[in-house]
């Protein structure tokens, strides 16, 4: 099978169609009471974002074959999961920053209480996904998930993380101490993303789950490294969030560490070895090796 460019935007663009979907049906209706909470959490979630966690939960999701169904609520929970995180991120109290997607963040546009509220709702309603349907077919199998993504997006795991990042302000660290932080900040989350698409389905063992898992760990990474130069190389048009914001903040990041030259080098060096990880799937693996090519050479 050939890979090419065009196969994986049709992949990826009826993908993104699904989940559009799927978060548009979940979402509260903005005109239930409350309504502008409603508003805002839909503002929040709808219509921008790279998806890069759902699209990471349908690929290992056809690695282990899933049933899309199931995939698509499993990829809504974590994509309402890094919508609250992003809504939270952006609080004065935190980054306090301005722009999002393109557009004014969650609490300008709104206000700072509602959009406190706007990540306590989006977090419960990702959990109320994971129990409210069907998964997989072993619901021991289903309570693991829930602890998965409970795990990732707590105090091991993205929030404890974001906590390691406000104490790191203004120090140098090493290039050890951000994997660390990153795995947790970042990386837990996309983790999550393909452990939930691959336990959606039967057709992998647990040596094999561990090799995705394996894979996210290193692709999860290479995105906090990119995300670094771009942050450092790219414009705010581009981006559609505010560039150079890392450096203003003296904050610790990739770039700061090793210098953009040695950033870039490093992610192509996180991508070879992810798609080490995947060798012994061969072209069933074709959507994550897609996606670690999309992650990594994205407007380097």
């Amino acid at each position: 099978m050939t890979i090419t460019a065009t196969d994986f935007q049709t992949w990826s663009h009826e993908r993104l169609q699904r989940i559009e979907a799927a978060l548009e049906r979940v979402l509260p209706a903005p005109d239930i009471a409350p309504q502008r909470l409603h508003q805002a959490m839909r503002y929040a979630v709808l219509g921008g974002g790279k998806r890069v966690r759902p699209l990471l939960a349908f690929a290992a999701g056809e690695l282990a074959r899933a049933d899309p169904g199931r995939v698509e609520i499993a990829a809504a929970a974590v994509e309402l999961v890094h919508a609250y995180s992003l809504v939270h991120d952006d609080l004065p109290c935190m980054d306090n920053d301005v722009l999002r997607r393109g557009r004014p963040t969650c609490h300008v546009q709104y206000d700072e209480g509602t959009a406190l509220l706007v990540g306590d709702a989006l977090q419960s309603l990702a959990f109320q996904l994971l129990g409210e349907y069907r998964l997989a077919d072993d619901m021991r199998t289903q309570l693991e998930m829930v602890k998965l993504l409970a795990a990732a997006s707590g105090s091991r795991g993205m929030a404890g993380g974001q906590q390691i990042d406000l104490e790191s302000v203004g120090k140098p660290l090493s290039v050890p101490e951000l994997e660390f932080m990153h795995i947790h900040k970042t990386g837990a989350l996309i983790r999550a993303a393909a452990l939930l698409g691959a336990r959606c389905g039967n057709g992998l063992n647990e040596k094999e789950l561990g090799q995705v898992d394996l894979f996210a760990k290193l692709i999860g990474l290479a995105f906090q490294v990119v995300d670094d130069v771009l942050d450092a190389e790219s414009s705010t048009a581009t981006l559609g969030k505010t560039a150079g914001k890392d450096a203003r903040g003296n904050k610790p990041t990739y770039v700061s560490a090793m210098g953009a030259s040695r950033a870039r080098e490093f992610a192509r060096e996180l991508r070879e070895q992810a798609l080490g990880a995947l060798a012994a799937f061969g072209e069933r693996a074709l959507r994550l090796t897609q996606l670690a090519d999309f992650i990594v050479l994205r407007k380097f």
